[in-house]
């Protein structure tokens, strides 16, 4: 593609502001074996020779088409005949619901790695023409400038090999770094051949493992590059301090910010290999908004063509993904070629099995099922932006276009991945068909499985065909016998198993689950997967008494060893059952299950334990007991305390707790009795007086002791059981009062002031 322009009579520039040139034709041609050139010696054989592009660009090359646009009365002509054809829909712009392409970019570079050696060819720039004087004539620095552009074509780079990835990223890093010094620098030619030669990376597929993440590190320098063209033009449109409207007309943009814009197209257009002009020219595409109302619509179809002369098809997917991401960004109402962009992809679907592909592919080690998830950041993006928004029909179409393609995998995994859930669950038993017929060709049918149940877990599908769904899916799941591909599977049926079906199903899958899982401790490498299935049950079965009746669900629980993990699941369903438990409760599963949770999350608690998190478990603990109520049978609900003290004795929250839900025991039992107690009730009062009187002593706070004293030796008044409560008032007034003096530091105006106090002299009076 380098041979590209290269047998074109040579342009020469005239001096224009802000570093942009502006073109003129000259006679002499350059000499067409350049140094660095990737050019075929065939090319250069014969000019007469049809340019390989020559059937996509109608026979024009880009130079002509801006110099026809440069004129006003063809740019009028334009505009008049096609202005009826121009959706004028502004609410089909881009809103919240549109996942951005930032939110895939950190995924896309933790997922697309390799161990292997990078290499990189930097720009070494050159001092020509930096130190120019104020007499220098303008045809002097137009020389300079194309010299300067020369210099990049012709070897002025230097190759770095033998690269790690952090290595390669950091020098991406470098280079985008040096695109903002050369602008702000006011090198505007070299900053252009900084992104030409970052553009030029992404023909590269030397590690073809690694070309996403590449692809992403590239396009965030042409996208800045971009925004550094656009905001400069927008600023030659400033007129008596009056900036642009958001949504300016060409109209109202003044000449030089126009024959700037012009400029920096012509430039563009000069650039010989295909690759690099057409990522540059789109990284720019917003500017047609300072030239002509319709000049981003003409130019979509135009980038559309142009990637046709792309011969990798790796490279030329990741090409029409990034001009679909312009494209959404700038003209999201102009759908047609963002069609034109995947059909096309379509029609070269087969390049894929082809024998350049195949060699390449044995070449670098690379197996096919891994190739093709290399095209999968690419191809869903593409088609996202065209589900978006996008009416059923559309899908239906897709649809048809998959089956006659041998409903190949990963197109199928992409349609189902981009359409809206609701589009998807109305189709189920279309796509289960689809998928059994599907031609794997590397990509699993599991993943086409998982890709489906995302989008039942999200849509319900028709409720006659639920049951099938469930049991046509599980038969492909239950056979795998990889467990990190079968718990990624499971963990999202389950959802859809606990949204539509009893606790039946739900136990026959989470068995099939512990069957799958157990065998060489599998599930070690899965807590991560099991937790969202643990997730997913207790939210959609907050009922406790039959969650625990689910036979499986707490030998599901002995799955997670590892304390961290045990202890962040427990918490889950504490947390679950305080949010969602409206009744307090005696049933004695739910008590034994929880109190051995609880348990759980207790035994956690150590040394290095931070104090919110102490906090944390306390406050979960606590919100259990609260909601445990034996009824009038009073003792059990003493005994149940009595337990529960022994099992928490490392929170202090907790004990303070249980604390004064016995003082409210006691309190209650003399409410039942109405101030009269007989034998037994004053037995169970004094045991309660008696549960405080040993816990209090255990706490650590004096003045947590100080105030749970006072409010049990109240209690203990309030029953009639004088002894205790004397000796509480006596501890009171004696040993208590030299610690709180030690507690305070001897400061008598703080001892005064104190509220706790304050409390007790009160009481006391």
């Amino acid at each position: 593609m380098a041979a590209e322009g290269a047998a074109r009579p040579r342009r020469h520039v005239t001096g224009r502001q802000d570093g942009c040139l502006s073109l003129v034709t000259e006679s002499k041609t350059k000499k067409m074996n350049r140094k660095g050139s990737t050019s075929s010696t065939s090319s250069s054989s014969s000019s007469s020779m049809m340019d390989p592009l020559s059937s996509v660009l109608d026979g024009t090359d880009p130079l002509s088409l801006f110099a026809a646009a440069a004129d006003p009365v063809t740019t009028t002509a334009t505009m008049d005949s096609t202005r009826k054809k121009r959706d004028k829909d502004d609410s089909s712009a881009v809103g919240n619901d549109f996942e951005p392409w930032s939110s895939k970019r950190g995924e896309i570079l933790a997922r697309y790695t390799t161990t292997e050696k990078l290499s990189i060819n930097l720009y070494m720039g050159s001092e020509k023409g930096k130190a120019t004087t104020a007499g220098s004539a303008v045809s002097e620095k137009v020389r300079t400038r194309l010299e300067e552009l020369d210099d990049l074509e012709e070897g002025s780079q230097k190759e770095l090999l033998n690269l790690t990835q952090q290595d390669y990223m950091n020098r991406i890093e470098e280079l985008n770094q040096s695109l903002k010094d050369a602008w702000s620098s006011d090198q505007k030619v070299k900053a252009l051949k900084i992104v030409i030669q970052c553009s030029k990376l992404l023909s590269d597929t030397t590690v073809i493992q690694f070309y996403p993440s590449k692809f992403v590190l590239i396009t965030d320098i042409l996208d800045t590059f971009g925004k550094l063209v656009y905001e400069r033009i927008l600023s030659m449109c400033v007129d008596n301090r009056v900036s642009l409207p958001d949504n300016f007309s060409p109209e109202s943009v003044n000449d030089t910010a126009k024959e700037t814009c012009l400029n920096w197209f012509f430039k563009i257009a000069s650039i010989r290999e295909l690759i690099p002009r057409f990522y540059v020219e789109a990284a720019i595409l917003k500017c047609n908004k300072f030239l002509s109302k319709t000049g981003i619509s003409e130019c979509l179809p135009r980038l559309t063509s142009m990637i046709r002369g792309i011969g990798d098809p790796l490279v030329a997917v990741y090409a029409r993904a990034y001009l679909c991401r312009v494209g959404m960004e700038v003209a999201p109402q102009l759908k047609e070629s963002l069609n034109k962009n995947f059909f096309d992809f379509l029609l070269t679907f087969k390049q894929i099995h082809g024998d350049t592909v195949q060699n390449q592919l044995v070449v670098q080690c690379v197996e096919i099922p891994l190739y093709l998830t290399l095209y999968s950041p690419a191809i869903d993006w593409i088609l996202q932006c065209i589900a978006y928004r996008a009416p059923e029909v559309l899908l239906t179409e897709m649809m048809e276009r998959c089956k006659k393609l041998g409903n190949n995998a990963l197109l199928l995994n992409s349609v189902m991945s981009a359409f809206r859930a609701e589009f998807i669950a109305a189709r189920s038993m279309d796509f289960i068909g689809m998928i059994k017929e599907c031609d794997e060709s590397g990509f699993p049918k599991h993943l086409l499985f998982r890709s489906l149940g995302l989008n039942l877990a999200l849509a319900d599908p028709p409720e006659n065909d639920r049951l099938q769904i469930l049991n046509e899916a599980w038969k492909v799941i239950t056979k795998l016998k990889n467990p990190q591909d079968y718990i990624n599977c499971a963990e999202v049926w389950v959802e859809y198993t606990c949204r539509h079906f009893t606790k039946r199903e739900v136990n026959t899958v989470l068995a099939d689950v512990i069957k799958h899982m157990t065998p060489d401790r599998a599930f070690e490498d899965a807590y991560p997967q099991l937790q969202s299935i643990i997730q997913k049950v207790i939210t959609y079965i907050y009922d406790f008494s039959l969650l625990f009746s689910v036979e499986k669900f707490l030998p599901f629980l002995d799955m997670f060893q590892k304390e961290s993990v045990r202890v962040e699941v427990c918490k889950c369903i504490m947390e679950s059952f305080i949010k969602h438990q409206q009744e307090s409760t005696k049933d004695p599963v739910i008590l034994n299950a929880l109190l051995h949770i609880c348990k759980t999350m207790h035994d956690s608690v150590n040394a290095l334990t931070l104090e919110d998190e102490k906090r944390m478990l306390a406050a979960l603990i606590n919100g259990f007991i609260k909601m445990v109520s034996f009824g009038r049978d009073f003792e059990q609900q003493l005994s149940f305390y009595v337990e529960a003290r022994s099992m928490f004795c490392n929170l202090e929250p907790v004990l303070v707790q249980l604390i004064h839900s016995v003082n409210q025991l006691a309190m209650e039992t003399k409410k039942v009795m109405k101030g009269n107690h007989s034998r037994k009730t004053a037995a169970f009062v004094r045991a309660c007086v008696a549960f405080c009187f040993i816990t209090i002593p255990s706490l650590s706070s004096i003045f947590t002791r100080l105030n749970l004293y006072l409010h049990s030796g109240q209690v203990a008044l309030a029953n009639q059981c004088l002894s205790q409560g004397k000796a509480r008032i006596c501890l009171l007034r004696g040993s208590l009062i030299s610690e709180i003096f030690l507690a305070v530091n001897n400061n008598l105006v703080e001892i005064i002031s104190h509220p706790t106090l304050v409390d007790i002299v009160m009481a006391m009076r």
